[in-house]
């Protein structure tokens, strides 16, 4: 019988190579071929905002799609084909068609000294462009001579797109959960964000929940602030914790980027939840900060949005290359980084303020939480002894699960089920 670990890792890994095939960019045909790859698994809503739009200080761009590119050598041989590798174009390249010489070329040529066998990802949004990207050691071959480039794309006006999901909970409170949509490939970088939001929507949709779940796929940079420009009031009132979900697939150590304010709901939790699951992780500064956290903590916008992931963007060697790929992305690593996300929202679910409602220690035997037989030892083994006896004492009407968790040293997870056992008995009460 096969592990129910493995199974779901393969259908997080399988999801991420189906998510390989579009080529994707801040906007154009391969977002909305996504979103559709997506929609077979969650209910999706797809949005678009025309070109040309105000949102806040940044205009939506025109829409580019790209079709075909490459380069002959002058003997007529194709040494760049954008269709064998996606990352061979640079995003957003202007349609071009002639014939130009290597120095010329070599102008619109990038590579990789530093990794002479990775194809860089190159982009051009906001300034028309043209140019290729190939490995150093290839573009180190290149003779003297007449080339021809060919870039079949289209930039004109249209539309971004982004997807959404709000799955109700029993209050209007929030949790937001955002990927990005925009990168070609890059498997870690990219793709696992969108897979773990995708699996996590699924869960989340298995049973109902206290709170309500904003589920959202965007471009990079210009989509979170398309989206806040529609919503922001909305989240601004209701977000109560929210993460940027991407770099999630690899199996190296863990890592947590704070929120600008560092101490939201969303930073305690996820610090809680890598301390105690996996103490190994790397610990950064908002100052660190390069993926749509930007966006959404930024001054004006100040939303409780904190990013946990595995090896950070930039820090890892197959960053923005060919490198990162489905090798390097596992089904471990995925499911890794999936469950560490869905114990930051168990918490997150049960994280109430407790109260106790006996003044002094409540009389736990008489109600099969204690053994009434004392002998040595007995306390401190008998259902989390320790823990309950603690809780107990600063469950006060002032601390949240959370807190009491840090201070009595206790996972939260370990709680949870110690708090059901004294509700159920009558010994606390929540709010």
């Amino acid at each position: 019988m096969n592990d129910p670990k493995e199974t779901l890792g393969d259908e997080l890994h399988s999801l991420a190579k189906a998510l390989t095939r579009p080529y994707r960019s801040i906007t154009g045909e391969g977002v909305r071929e996504s979103l559709r790859i997506i929609q077979k698994h969650i209910p999706l809503k797809i949005r678009e905002v025309p070109s040309g739009t105000k949102v806040f200080d940044w205009t939506v761009p025109k829409e580019w799609n790209i079709r075909d590119a490459y380069v002959l050598d002058p003997g007529g041989n194709k040494i760049i084909d954008f269709k064998k590798n996606y990352l061979h174009v640079v995003g957003y390249s202007i349609p071009t068609d002639s014939k130009v010489s290597l120095d010329e070329l070599q102008k619109h040529l990038h590579s990789l000294p530093a990794q002479p066998d990775a194809i860089p990802y190159v982009t051009s949004y906001y300034k028309e462009y043209w140019g290729f990207c190939m490995t150093d050691r290839e573009r180190r071959k290149l003779k003297k001579g007449k080339y021809t480039v060919h870039i079949d794309s289209t930039l004109e006006k249209g539309s971004l797109t982004y997807g959404e999901l709000i799955i109700p909970g029993r209050v209007k409170d929030e949790v937001l959960l955002s990927a990005y949509t925009c990168h070609p490939l890059m498997v870690n970088d990219n793709i696992s964000g969108k897979v773990l939001n995708t699996f996590l929507a699924k869960w989340l949709m298995g049973e109902k929940r206290r709170y309500t779940y904003r589920i959202v796929f965007v471009p990079e940079t210009i989509g979170s602030i398309a989206y806040m420009s529609r919503n922001l009031k909305t989240m601004r009132k209701r977000t109560i914790a929210g993460f940027c979900l991407t770099c999630g697939g690899d199996e190296r150590a863990y890592s947590y980027l704070p929120s600008r304010a560092g101490d939201t709901l969303a930073d305690r939790v996820a610090l809680h939840i890598l301390k105690h699951s996996h103490p190994d992780f790397i610990r950064y500064s908002f100052l660190d900060r390069g993926a749509d956290e930007r966006q959404y903590c930024s001054p004006g916008a100040d939303l409780p949005v904190a990013t946990v992931m595995r090896s950070k963007y930039g820090t890892y060697p197959e960053y923005h290359t060919s490198l990162d790929d489905l090798k390097l992305v596992t089904p471990k690593g995925l499911f890794g980084t999936y469950s560490t996300l869905k114990e930051c929202i168990d918490v997150l679910e049960q994280n109430y303020v407790y109260k106790t409602t006996r003044v002094g220690e409540p009389q736990l035997g008489k109600r099969g939480l204690y053994d009434n037989l004392s002998v040595k030892g007995s306390f401190f083994s008998f259902k989390n002894g320790q823990y309950m006896s603690d809780f107990l004492a600063y469950a006060d009407g002032t601390r949240d699960l959370i807190s009491i968790a840090e201070i009595i040293g206790a996972p939260a997870q370990a709680l949870i089920e110690i708090a059901v056992m004294l509700r159920a008995a009558g010994v606390v009460s929540r709010k």
